[in-house]
């Protein structure tokens, strides 16, 4: 069965229920595209001074971060701080909590020494039915402490990781950020960088579903770039597809593997 559309104007039209069946369908789907999943570390300090106190919280979830809605993720395989060229595992800290209306998990840091924490997740492949594939999505957020800034663009050594080619934090909004994408530590080009705002609570709206996300590649050093036109926390997700795994059906899958790193971007005060 097939139907025509009516010729229209932009001022106003009418149509019947199966046109605007058709419509909606085609609604669904771009809003579908647009609103895509994101490994998230959101701490509760953008960075630790003497008058901040030095007590961190970081929530961790896989979510839709402009549209605000959460999902719900098991307990990651690992979760940790690297500082000083270590990793420090946390996973034991971690507690669950509701984040974005699913379940998530939390934990609370006690920053005992200056330094630049990098706090990571590796989470367990999450079966998504709809794309048939798995996805985890490596993330990492950087912290500055104490006015110490060396060592923010070391990389931690995680299967997918954005090296930042600029600092990751003290940024305002307007200025450009690149990073350089790596897979299994090796430098990967062409590959597709997923970009989102935290519209925390949908306080922003957008009348264009395509202003929700944005998307870059990298080049053939590896490196993309954006400049983000608002503050607040802003993700990049360079997205790969990795090995297959076999599904709960019994089927191999491939995992669309993600390397993500959040960012805040300040106001500019005059």
């Amino acid at each position: 069965m097939s139907y025509t559309l009516k010729k229209t104007n932009f001022v106003c039209f009418a149509f019947n229920l199966p046109t605007f069946l058709v419509y909606a369908f085609v609604s669904f789907f771009i809003m579908l595209n647009v609103h895509g999943h994101f490994g998230m570390i959101i701490p509760s300090k953008r960075f630790i001074d003497k008058d901040t106190g030095n007590k961190i919280d970081l929530d961790l979830s896989l979510s839709h971060p402009f549209s605000y809605k959460g999902m719900d993720m098991g307990k990651p395989l690992e979760f940790g701080v690297f500082l000083n060229g270590k990793r420090h595992s946390l996973t034991d800290m971690l507690k669950e909590k509701e984040i974005m209306g699913s379940g998530g998990w939390t934990s609370t840091c006690t920053v005992k020494r200056p330094g630049v924490y990098q706090f990571y997740m590796v989470p367990e492949p999450y079966w998504e039915p709809a794309e048939d594939i798995y996805i985890q999505h490596i993330t990492k957020v950087v912290v500055p402490t104490y006015g110490m800034e060396k060592g923010w663009f070391t990389e931690i050594g995680l299967k997918a990781e954005i090296v930042p080619l600029a600092r990751p934090f003290g940024l305002y909004a307007g200025n450009t950020f690149q990073g350089i994408v790596k897979i299994d530590g090796k430098i990967s080009p062409n590959i597709h960088v997923e970009i989102v705002y935290y519209n925390k609570n949908c306080k922003i709206k957008t009348r264009n579903p395509y202003l929700k996300h944005q998307y870059v590649r990298t080049d053939p050093n590896g490196i993309f770039t954006y400049t983000p036109p608002a503050p607040g926390w802003w993700g990049f997700a360079a997205l790969t597809e990795d090995k297959v795994m076999k599904s709960y059906q019994g089927k191999n899958k491939h995992i669309e593997l993600g390397a993500i790193i959040w960012i805040n971007f300040e106001k500019w005060n005059t």
